[in-house]
C-alpha cells in the first residue's frame, strides 16, 4: 500500500480502532506516516481534554425574556414578507415595459416615415437597385426566349483561351 491509502486509515487508527496488518507493516517501514499518526493521536488527546465553557447563569433568563418579546411583537402579515420582493419585481417589469415601449415607438416612427415617402435612396449597381431596374423594365423580363436565342450566336472563342 502507498502512503495515500494509509493516510485515509490513520484517522481511524488514531481514534482507537485496531490497525489492519497492512497498515502496521507500512507504519514500521515509513517514518512520515508514523509521525503523522503520532501527531493525530496528540491532537485527539488535546481534544479529549477540552471542555466547553459553561454559559452564564443568566443566559436562560435573558433568552426566555427575548423569546417573550419576540412573541409579543405584532405578527407579520402575509403582506409584510410579500411586499419587498414585489416592489423589486414590479420595478423591473416597469423598467422592461418602458424600454420596450420606447423601442416600439421608435420602430413605428421609422415605419411611418417610410410610408410617408421618405424612402431611402437605392443606388444602381447594388442588388436591390438592380432588382428595381429589372422590375421597371418588365418587357426585358418577358423576352427571355429572345435573349436565349441570342446567347447561341455569341462568339465564345475568347473564353477558351
Amino acid at each position: 500500500m502507498n502512503c495515500n491509502d494509509i493516510r485515509e486509515q490513520l484517522v481511524d487508527v488514531a481514534g482507537g480502532t485496531a490497525a489492519p496488518a497492512e497498515v502496521q507493516e507500512h507504519l514500521h517501514t515509513c517514518a512520515a506516516c508514523t509521525q503523522t499518526l503520532d501527531e493525530m493521536r496528540k491532537t485527539m488527546a488535546l481534544l479529549d481534554e477540552w471542555k466547553a465553557p459553561e454559559p452564564s447563569p443568566y443566559f436562560d433568563v435573558r433568552f426566555q425574556a427575548r423569546l417573550r418579546e419576540e412573541k409579543q411583537k405584532a405578527p407579520a402579515g402575509w403582506l409584510d414578507w410579500f411586499r419587498k420582493p414585489v416592489v423589486g419585481v414590479a420595478a423591473a417589469v416597469l423598467l422592461a415595459a418602458g424600454v420596450g415601449l420606447i423601442q416600439f415607438e421608435g420602430t413605428n416612427q421609422r415605419n411611418n416615415q417610410n410610408l410617408a415617402g421618405n424612402q431611402p435612396v437605392i443606388r444602381a449597381g447594388t442588388p436591390v437597385g438592380d432588382m428595381e431596374f429589372l422590375d421597371k423594365n418588365s418587357d426585358m423580363l418577358q423576352d427571355f426566349d429572345t435573349l436565349d436565342a441570342l446567347d447561341g450566336t455569341v462568339d465564345n472563342s475568347a473564353e477558351t483561351n
